[in-house]
């Protein structure tokens, strides 16, 4: 009888043991890229980052005819679709000379060469 469960216990503690051998350890420093969710913009000084919010700015004023100019992003969160999705925070300055903050979420498929400024409103 002692010896039916000898083997029974040494299969649970290898078992134990090779789970606790494949749990994952510590989480990285970057956030996985999870398809659908939205990832913050790791560099928001990326040149590609920073001419797509210049573009949110020009699309806008080529729509409303407000003046705004083109600052910097100042941070951005971003997310994988048929393309990508870009959700930014920029610095703009008004026709008076005031800076203000303004989110834009700008749709963009390189492949096609498409880009579309889904919204653009202001954040402060």
């Amino acid at each position: 009888m002692g010896s039916t469960l000898l083997p029974a216990a040494l299969i649970a503690v290898l078992t134990v043991a090779g789970l606790c051998s494949a749990a994952p350890t510590a989480a990285p420093d970057v956030a996985p890229q999870i398809d659908g969710g939205w990832s913050p913009i790791t560099d928001v000084n990326d040149p590609h980052i920073q001419e797509l919010g210049g573009w949110a700015v020009a699309e806008h004023v080529r729509l409303d005819k407000d003046g705004l100019r083109f600052n910097n992003v100042v941070s951005g969160k971003e997310q994988v679709v048929s393309g990508m999705n870009y959700g930014l925070i920029l610095d703009a300055t008004d026709r008076r000379g005031r800076n203000g903050t303004y989110g834009a979420v700008v749709y963009e498929q390189e492949w096609t060469k498409t880009r579309k400024l889904l919204s653009f409103v202001p954040a402060n």
